[in-house]
Order: structure tokens, then sequence, then C-alpha cells
């Protein structure tokens, strides 16, 4: 019987890809991958770039595709058996993805073509792969002995394995929790929320409503139940995941040490250096002077809004209210919302529809990059995925992919893309991106929320920039940059979301296909940047305590991780923190990969910064306008890493970035001043 794991075709077959497949298919790509390797470095005579860097290029192509499958149906569609078939294949890949760069023959062969005149007649993009890909290697231990290559691959199949136990006990923890309560525990959640939970509770026969974890039930209750207890219950429920069974915490500081090992092995101060010097950023100093800058210019404002706050809940319930607490924040901030806009953000959900979402956004890349979308009928990994084809002016396709928009228990939460294949002209890419939105009800489609539709728009945004990539060499092309730079294709697509002109295009009522009305969107737009200083703290403060733990945690100087963390995450917060409080227990960006977004969460606003910048050429030439689209297309969403991140930037803009569209669209150039 034909594996089809180990022999991948065209559409990818997820239907019929079992937990029995892996590891056979997996291991068996492994050796085929070795043994290319083997083959550059064993070639005599004269080295080519087609016989070193193209052949490295395409070695460990069909692994990648292969391993990135289960490791994508391990996220969304897992059970015991293909968590186990997973966890078993993963030290060996992990190894040989840590062994490539060790492997001393490969270096030699690769070095010696680098050296040649061959190498040093190469141009555009073959020439910045010899050169960064020789970078990697000496980054990756390339120049280290024996026994510190050894000690190399130790530090990474642990860190690999480690990681990914903490990946599964945070949803194992998720997934453990569930809370039935009556009608009298409900009063404030909205209708779609209590609809969601009765149906839970139905659906296990149980009476009442089912409660979760899932981030959309999690939002709903914080935000609008008013009893405040039920608040609390699911804000600890949230922050203890990972910790009731497990013991993430453990495996946070087992982690954050591995990596300053792998960072001081490889002849870095700390981990941060290693993670930022082949980003914009280069160094980890400059990521936290970046971080801190931006902290003091925001920090005013924040107090501010803090206090204002807490003066709007001695408003409501005497001069004697109780001091905030963190599971008060959202819901107080909800009513001083209502307050001062006349806005109900609930309001919104019947003008986005699910379906109506997509297409919006599928609109947005039609009109800008000259695309089509088109839907598909290819094998999906669960009834609710949907996928789709795009399509570009000539007819030629472009890429396929998929959209899962739906929490499910046998899939991660958060919202993510994932480029599974990476192409070179005219061959097509495949990716997809997951959500986990308000799933749909049995008389209502799913309504998304105003942050669902923007999360929605962002991952589109990595995903274009994965599907339009153009570029010739596969380990420079599509979402392959510096990581401070991929989230600029992403956040700029959210800007959309909030302008009336477009928003008219899609975002019609799913009962009278009515556009949202004018007082709703300027309600919308006045509470843009409602507690925007608050908002954007909360971000640093998730950059600061990722850049300290790798930058400056130590066990035996600082003790417990969790207070270490806590003290470095309290300037960041709008109320005192628990002493229970345990953010790094289910910090998926830092810690359930082997690298992950750790030491790189201050790139998120590092391209925020690059996205206001950029997005200020369409507000200043036309929003739909096809030419700048075109342009954006052309020197950022087509290019990957083929140039310096700056230089595309600066193609694009003319000039360098700017910090100021970005403080001027969030109110805060004013109040910073």
């Amino acid at each position: 019987m034909t594996n089809p794991l180990a022999s991948l075709s065209r559409p990818l077959p997820f239907d019929q890809i079992l937990p029995e497949h892996i590891e056979p298919a997996i291991l068996g790509l492994v050796e085929d991958s070795k043994k290319r390797l083997d083959q550059i470095a064993e070639q005599t005579g004269d080295p080519s770039y087609e016989s070193t860097f193209g052949a490295l290029d395409e070695s460990s192509e069909r692994l990648g595709i292969a391993m990135g499958i289960v490791e994508h149906l391990e996220s969304v569609a897992t059970s015991d058996e293909l968590r186990a078939a997973y966890n078993k294949v993963l030290p060996t890949v992990s190894g040989f993805w840590s062994s490539i760069t060790l492997h001393a023959g490969l270096y030699a062969a690769l070095k010696r073509f680098g050296e040649s005149p061959a190498a040093r007649a190469l141009t555009g993009t073959r020439s910045r792969y010899v050169q960064k890909t020789l970078e990697d290697f000496k980054r990756s231990g390339a120049d280290l002995d024996d026994a510190g290559k050894a000690k190399l691959e130790e530090l990474d199949q642990a860190l690999s394995q480690l990681t990914t136990q903490f990946s599964q006990n945070v949803l194992d923890g998720t997934n453990a929790f569930e809370l039935y309560v009556d009608d009298t525990r409900v009063g404030g959640l909205p209708e779609s929320a209590r609809t969601q939970a009765r149906e839970a509770a139905e659906a296990r026969k149980k009476p009442g409503y089912r409660l979760s974890l899932q981030a959309p039930m999690v939002v709903a209750v914080l935000t609008f139940a008013d009893e405040r207890s039920l608040r609390e219950e699911l804000w600890r429920g949230f922050n203890r995941r990972g910790l009731d069974k497990h013991d993430n915490n453990d495996l946070v500081s087992r982690i954050v040490a591995l990596r300053g090992d792998k960072a001081r092995l490889l002849g870095f101060a700390d981990f941060t250096d290693l993670a930022t010097s082949d980003r914009m950023a280069k160094t980890g100093a400059e990521a936290r002077r970046f971080t801190e800058d931006l902290a003091e210019k925001t920090e005013a404002a924040f107090r501010a809004e803090a206090a204002s706050l807490y003066a709007f809940r001695q408003s409501l319930e005497g001069q004697d209210a109780p001091q905030l607490e963190p599971w008060d924040v959202s819901y107080y901030a909800e009513k001083q919302r209502k307050a001062l806009f006349d806005f109900d953000e609930e309001a919104l959900r019947p003008y986005f529809s699910a379906s109506r979402v997509l297409a919006g956004a599928f609109e947005l890349a039609q009109k800008l990059y000259g695309v089509r979308i088109e839907d598909a009928d290819l094998p999906v990994w669960h009834e609710s995925v949907r996928s789709h084809r795009l399509i570009d002016h000539e007819g030629r396709e472009l890429g396929v992919f998929y959209t899962d928009l739906y929490p499910r228990e046998t899939k991660r939460d958060g919202a993510w893309m994932h480029g599974l294949v990476a192409a070179v002209p005219p061959h097509s890419h495949v990716a997809l991106f997951c959500a986990n939105a308000q799933p749909p009800t049995r008389d209502k489609p799913s309504l998304m929320s105003f942050r669902d539709v923007e999360t929605v728009f962002h991952e589109f945004g990595h995903l274009l920039h994965h599907l339009l990539s153009v570029v010739d060499v596969k380990s420079l092309s599509c979402t392959r940059v510096a990581q401070d730079f991929v989230e600029l294709p992403s956040q700029i697509l959210e800007n959309w979301c909030s302008e009336k002109e477009f928003l008219d295009q899609f975002a019609l009522h799913y009962e009278t296909g009515e556009t949202i009305p004018d007082d709703l969107v300027r309600g919308l737009l006045a509470s843009r940047n409602f507690r925007a200083a608050t908002a954007q703290m909360r971000q640093l403060g998730f950059a600061a305590v990722d850049l300290a733990l790798h930058g400056e945690y130590s066990s035996s100087q600082h003790g417990d991780v969790n207070a270490f963390a806590n003290s470095v995450l309290g300037r960041y917060s709008p109320t005192p923190l628990p002493a229970d409080y345990t953010l790094i227990a289910s910090f998926g960006h830092l810690f359930s990969h082997p690298v992950g977004y750790a030491a790189g969460y201050y790139s998120y606003k590092w391209a925020e910064v690059l996205d206001a910048d950029a997005f200020s050429r369409f507000k200043n030439e036309g929003l739909l306008n096809p030419e700048v689209g075109a342009a954006f297309r052309n020197c950022i969403l087509a290019r990957g890493d083929s140039a310096d991140p700056l230089e595309l930037f600066q193609e694009f803009m003319g000039r360098p970035p700017q910090l100021e569209p970005m403080l001027e669209r969030q109110g805060l150039l004013k109040k910073s001043a």
C-alpha cells in the first residue's frame, strides 16, 4: 500500500495521511536527504553553483514538506496516535536539521565554491544566498570542533523535545478545563457567546452553559460578564494552562537555559544576540533599546489611561470602589468605551459573517495586487476547512491555500499562517492560515468580532507574502525573511479593516445585506485608539519579558523564573499582578518551538512602525490604488529575502522608515510629547 506521506503529490492528500504513515515516511525522507547532502560533500572537480548551493536548496525539500504536514496535522487534528507518532520522529528530524550545518564535508564543499571566482561573479539572489548560507553555517556551529558540534546537536534535540512538550501541555490544559454555569451567572454575556456556550453544554448532554478556555469564550467573559467571580475564575483558569497537570514553568526555565548554552557555545554573549544577528535589529541591545524607547514614549499616556479607568469605576460604584484587578480591566474598559463613544463593538458582529470577511480579504488582494481568488475542491483535514486557488491576471495558478477558522478540541489556540510548499516560478506555492473565531451555531453563521476580522486580514497578509513570491532560490523565498520584517506584510493589511471606503464593500449585515451604519463606523473609528497606550504597553511587556528571559535571567542568580518574569511584567500592567500570575506557562510564541519568536517578540512593534509608515503611502495616494498595490507587491511581497529588508522598504517608500506615522495612528504623538 502506497504511503501518501512518502510520495507526496498535488493536491496534498490531507484526507489520506494516517498516524502509521508518519514514522516510515519521515525516517525514509531523512535518509534520502542525508544522501543528497553527502553527494554534495563528496563531489570532485571544480564545484559549480548548481552542484553546491543549488543542490543544497533542493536537498531536503521533500522532508520539509512532509514534516510540515505532520506538524500541521498535529496542530489542527491531533489525536493520541498522531501525537505519539509525531513525538517519535521529532528527535530524529530535529537532529537532522541541526546536523546540516555541522556536516564538515558539506561545509568544506560550500566554502570551496564560495571562495571561487565563479562565486565572486554571482550577482543578485544567488550571490546573497551564498553569502547568507555561509554566515548561517558559521552561526550554527560549522566552525566548532567535534565535541562542540556534538554538544550543539544535543542542545537542539533537547530544545525540540521540550518546546513540543510545552505546546502539548498548553493544549491539554486548555482542553481539560470546563465550567458549567446556569442562567444566574451569564448576565452581560452577548447572545452569541451564550448560544455557543448553551450548545456546547447540550452537545455533552449537560444543563446550562459550558464555558471553555478557547480564546473567543475567554474574551467574551472577561469583557462582558457581569459576575466578577466568573471573570476571575476564567482569568485564573486561562492563566494556569500548562500548570495544572504539568509544570511548564520548569520547562521554561530549562528552555531558557538551553538557549543560553547554545548562544554561548556559538560565541554570542546571550541568546538575544544570537537570535537578532540576522535580523534588522542586529543585536539584542538594539532590540532592547527600541523596546525601552517606545515604552518611555508611551508610559505617561499609559498611566493616565489606568487612572482614568479607575476613576470611571468610581463614578459607577462610589469613591470606595475596589482597586481594579486583572479580571476587571476589560470589563470596565468596555463600559468606559461605551460611555465615551456610545459604541458597542458587539453591534458590529452581524456585519462580519465569516464568509463575508473572507470575501472582503480576497477582494482587497484582487484589487491591490491584480490577482483572482477562486474556490477549490481539494482534500482537507476537517469538514469546516475551505480550499482556494490564487490566479494571476494571465490565468496562471500562483498557489493554492486553505482557510481553517474555528476552534476544535483537536486544534491548538491562536492564529497562524503555515507555508507548506515554497516553489520557484512557474510552479505554484501551497499555504494555509488558521484562526479560532466564534464558530457558527444552529441558527446563525459565524459572526466575528472586529478583532477576529483584523486577525483574518493579518494572517491573510502572511499568506499573500508566501503565495506572491517569485524568488528563484527557495531558501530566500516567501516569508523566509528577517523576523522583524516578516510582520510588515501581515500587519499592514489590518489597516483596511478600519476604513469606511473599504468596509462598505464587504461588511454587510448577515440578514439584511445592509452596510454598517455611519454612526457605528464613526464609533469604531473614534474608539479605535481608546486605551491605545495600554494596548501598546501590553505588547511591549511581552517583548520586554522575552528579551529579559533570554538576555538576563539566570536561575542561580534570579531564582524562580515566574517571579522573575512577573517582576519585569509589572511595569507594563495596568493593575498589580497576582503572585501566582503565570503568563509564561502558556506563552506559545516563545516556548512552543525551538526558536519561534524567542528574543523576537519585539518584532511585532518593530514591524508596526514599518506597516504604519508604508500604509501612509496608500492613505496619501489611494486606499485601493492598484499602482501603489503593484509597487508593494513588487518591492515587498514578491521579493522574499532576495535583498536586505531595509533596502526593500526604502525601494517602496523612497526613504528610511519613520516612527511618527505609528504614534500618530495610535493618537499618541501628542500624548507622548
